[in-house]
């Protein structure tokens, strides 16, 4: 597989000694056309990798935020078709930050998984996490997307053990998205010295960046855990600040982009205060 966005943004980030901040947010969240302006104005925030949630009706590994997220989408009228336009748009502007697409398989093979993959990529879209997709069905969907140049991301969890971790990482691509905590996303905090005993751990089996995700929501969890980790992801505090802007008809207002780039630019400040510590 050739060189990818997502390579040359974790590349030039060990250059530059610091981790990466991954942002997560609802393609469609409250609406269309301010999801865009969102993810927009994502990467001037401090989003290194922004991840874009495709709405799904039974996002089982979701937490009530994001499950409130996806159903603003859907109620909003997005459809998988109007999130690769979602990226289009963005790549009209910005032809170097990273768009992973992440959700369930259930919308992708509705459209067609062939078809979803050209579209995908003709789009502009770098990766996919599609959560539900074990390493046992890689030829349904993983396979074809990296012959088409498309990072597959797995999930490695708590409970992935020595065993399971080769196969987890077979055809993985990108990163690895290591999965903080057991349970919903969103549901608790990370222990950055167990997180940390886990990254090395995955380390020991693979070249890819290891990101870590699920809980984190403040600068200093960010910092903590960007000290162990080649990449930190936040989601459920970010589709929090959108819900928490919108009007009491769960429409957008004139604060919802910058409740968001608020607490990106928080989140990125704690990002980078972390190398910069262990540095000193």
């Amino acid at each position: 597989m050739t060189e990818t966005r997502i390579d040359r943004r974790f590349a030039a980030l060990r250059h530059e000694g610091r981790p990466a901040l991954v942002t997560f947010v609802m393609a469609g969240d409250p609406d269309h056309e301010t999801s865009l302006a969102i993810v927009r104005a994502l990467p001037a925030a401090g989003a290194d990798v922004i991840e874009i949630g495709m709405p799904f009706s039974d996002p089982m590994a979701d937490g009530p935020a994001i499950q409130m997220a996806g159903q603003r989408a859907l109620l909003g009228g997005e459809t998988l078709r109007k999130t690769l336009g979602l990226v289009r748009a963005f790549r009209e502007g910005d032809r170097d930050t990273p768009i992973v697409l992440m959700g369930y398989y259930n919308p992708i093979y509705s459209m067609g998984s062939d078809r979803f993959l050209d579209e995908a990529k003709a789009a502009g879209v770098d990766g996919l996490i599609v959560v539900d997709l074990p390493p046992e069905a890689d030829d349904e969907l993983c396979l074809p997307a990296i012959e088409r140049g498309l990072s597959f991301i797995r999930l490695a969890t708590p409970t992935t053990d020595d065993k399971r971790l080769p196969a987890v990482l077979a055809n993985t691509s990108g990163f690895v998205y290591y999965v903080s905590i057991l349970g919903i996303t969103g549901s608790a905090s990370p222990d950055a010295v167990r997180v940390g005993g886990a990254v090395t751990r995955i380390k020991r089996h693979t070249i890819l960046p290891v990101v870590v995700g699920f809980g984190v929501r403040t600068a200093a969890q960010a910092a903590a855990l960007g000290r162990e980790a080649d990449g930190v992801v936040v989601g459920s505090a970010i589709v929090g600040a959108v819900a928490a802007s919108l009007d009491a008809g769960g429409r957008a207002t004139a604060g919802t982009v910058k409740a968001v780039t608020d607490l990106v630019a928080d989140l990125a400040g704690g990002v980078r205060a972390a190398r910069a510590e262990a540095a000193e």
